[in-house]
């Protein structure tokens, strides 16, 4: 390797490792702060390592109904939401990975058709009404089932699925659910954990659809109460003021920050493998 390549590699690593220090940086900021002792916090707003550490804001979170709530309730949707998409995105997309299916074409037409063209809030608000749905736990959970370019990323999978596992599953009796269940999804696995990622932060970061739908507070999901709070000047409604004075508000929202990202921070390198494999669904093959 000549020096001009040596260097070029030096300014590469070093343009990656700024890079991937901004990004990391804010989060760990926002970590600390959370952590910092209120009273100390209020004397030096802008510090990296704080002589106190205290679990206070943490205390003061924990005891806003609201957020245990929002919490509870986005917990749930998650777990119904992901399981409900991965059931409809991988049966349609291994249907229409059949050339047997009748109408596939058609089928494949309108879901492209829904990526080249979106309806719009209106039309969308329309729909969930016209279902009864306003104001519902399934309101946010059945506008997210199948997105478009998930169901086209699995039909590539599925399509290269060896037509002799479905021929001996007729062979064993199997009818075309059983296939689908017993033979089908077991090979998948891998893909399978790709897209429950991929549905699993969607649905924990559900914001649109929770204001869109959403009017009770008993309902509203954890990403629009963190942003409520992020865009109030103190902490939660239902929290005293006195408490208010004792707890700076930064404090507060940086601790809803950490509790929000913390349950998708420790699932995601136990996913990571699978997450890398579902970016490669679809790519050319050599």
């Amino acid at each position: 390797m000549d020096r001009s390549s040596k260097w070029l590699d030096v300014f590469i690593y070093t343009v990656l490792f700024l890079f991937s220090l901004s990004t990391v940086l804010p989060f760990i900021y926002i970590t600390i702060v959370s952590f910092t002792d209120p009273h100390e916090f209020m004397s030096t707003p802008v510090m990296l390592f704080p002589k106190t550490w205290s679990l206070a804001s943490y205390r003061y979170i924990m005891s806003s109904g609201q957020f245990i709530n929002s919490f509870f309730i986005t917990t749930i949707l998650t777990i119904v939401g992901t399981v409900c998409a991965l059931l409809v995105t991988s049966g349609l997309a291994y249907g229409l990975s059949r050339k047997r299916l009748k109408g596939r074409n058609f089928i494949l037409t309108a879901i492209l058709f829904t990526m080249l063209f979106n309806p719009g809030i209106i039309p969308n608000y329309l729909l969930i009404q016209s279902l009864g749905l306003l104001n519902s736990f399934w309101a946010l959970v059945l506008p997210g089932l199948a997105t478009a370019f998930y169901v086209l990323l699995m039909k590539s999978f599925f399509q290269d699925v060896p037509a002799e596992l479905e021929e001996s599953g007729r062979m064993d009796g199997c009818s075309d659910i059983g296939i689908f269940f017993r033979i089908i999804l077991p090979i998948s696995l891998p893909v399978i954990a790709a897209f429950s990622l991929f549905y699993g932060v969607g649905y924990w970061n559900t914001y649109f659809n929770g204001v869109l739908y959403i009017n009770k507070d008993t309902l509203r999901p954890l990403q629009v109460i963190l942003q409520q709070m992020l865009a109030a000047s103190s902490s939660p409604a239902d929290v005293s003021e006195a408490s208010a004075s004792v707890i700076p508000a930064e404090t507060v929202k940086m601790a809803a920050v950490v509790l929000a990202a913390v349950p998708i921070v420790m699932v995601y390198p136990f996913l990571q493998k699978y997450f890398v494999k579902g970016l490669t669904l679809g790519s050319v093959k050599g």
